[in-house]
């Protein structure tokens, strides 16, 4: 009987492995499958805010969702190492224009713990950001350039490239000098077009 069960179990568990080997095979990016494994179950968890809110700024919603899994890993109550706060990791300062531009009342900075609100402020934010670069060739990296480091480092880079406003994204890319930047750039793209690939946030 004992051996019955173990046997049953090995088959379960060998169904099971084969089923995971299955779906990184049919994977557009198998590692990144992976990761959404180890976020599982919060990785879906806030995808009708995503979208919701994605919508009333005109943001991609992937890309929006890439976002909040590489600043948080999907929690909403995380804080950042300079105060950021929330699923987009959101600062004092980006609430604050949010809050101006919102006309939000008795805002409070832990309220950025909140769901709704820290993406609704985070994608203010973003749209900001990508609607101050939008006549550059690749408005997206100097929007994700800005999210990480702040516009005025995003100035310093231009200003470093001698390109003035003709620097394109690869000036940027190649003044950037905090390699954490360029990695957290790279990471957003790739997730975002991981959602687009498999056709899902």
């Amino acid at each position: 009987m004992l051996r019955a069960l173990w046997r049953f179990i090995t088959i379960i568990i060998l169904a099971g492995l084969v089923g995971a080997a299955l779906v990184l095979v049919l994977s557009p990016n198998p590692r990144l499958t992976v990761q959404e494994w180890q976020t599982y179950p919060n990785n879906d968890r806030y995808d009708e805010l995503i979208v919701e809110l994605a919508q009333k700024y005109e943001v991609d919603p992937m890309l929006v969702k890439a976002i909040v899994w590489r600043e948080s890993s999907f929690q909403k109550d995380k804080v950042g190492k300079d105060g950021e706060r929330g699923l987009m990791q959101v600062t004092e300062g980006a609430a604050k224009e949010w809050v101006k531009a919102e006309k939000v009342e008795n805002f409070v900075p832990t309220d950025l713990f909140d769901a709704k609100t820290n993406i609704d402020a985070g994608t203010f934010y973003l749209k900001k950001s990508l609607d101050r670069w939008k006549t550059k060739d690749d408005p997206l990296t100097f929007a994700l350039a800005e999210y990480n480091a702040g516009h005025g480092r995003v100035q310093h880079w231009i200003e470093d490239s001698n390109m003035g406003k003709a620097a394109t994204a690869s000036d940027l890319l190649d003044t950037i000098s905090f390699p954490g930047t360029k990695n957290y750039i790279e990471a957003i793209v790739s997730r975002r077009d991981f959602y687009k690939k498999r056709g899902r946030l």
